[in-house]
């Protein structure tokens, strides 16, 4: 009993100690650099379904561009600019980036979705500091769910003819 003792001393010190050595092993990483071009843009590229988007952000009033158009003209939909905006809100920088952006393929949901994933993408590189917080709330995670294939024999993806026993 008592031999069981000091074997588990010994165990708690020695783990102690390589926590104190591995904690001194841990050197701070430098810290990383923005992504920012020559006129003060951060560049990102977002995609969803077909969809994909080409964004620019660089520090304004908070405009949305879409294809030229705004983002209200464009994307009609309230629940579709509420879903462009979410990146900006979580990260508690709505009214602070001007957004720029060209979209190619898929539907408005697609599109959308793809704006919001470069919008994301843009911050982290104008902002690094902000990946923690987009990351935890899955804006920088490219949303892979596609339209399933239509089968030969089948009238759609998973929908089949009707069956006639006679």
């Amino acid at each position: 009993m008592a031999r069981d003792k000091i074997v588990l001393e010994d165990l708690k010190s020695a783990v102690k100690e390589t926590s104190k050595a591995e904690t001194k092993e841990i050197k701070e990483t430098e810290p990383v650099k923005p992504k920012i071009d020559k006129m003060g843009r951060s560049y990102a590229t977002g995609k969803r379904k077909n969809a994909i988007a080409r964004v620019w952000i660089k520090p304004g009033k908070g405009q949305i561009v879409v294809n030229g158009r705004s983002s209200t003209q464009y994307f009609a939909r309230p629940v579709l600019q509420m879903l462009i905006a979410q990146p900006m809100e979580v990260a508690n920088r709505s009214g602070q980036f001007d957004v720029w952006c060209t979209v190619v393929g898929g539907g408005l949901s697609g599109q959308a979705g793809a704006v919001r994933h470069g919008i994301s993408r843009a911050l982290t590189f104008f902002e690094p500091d902000l990946r923690p917080t987009l990351k935890r709330g899955g804006f920088l995670t490219r949303d892979s769910r596609v339209v399933e294939r239509k089968k030969y024999g089948q009238r759609k993806a998973r929908r089949r003819f009707q069956f006639s026993k006679r």
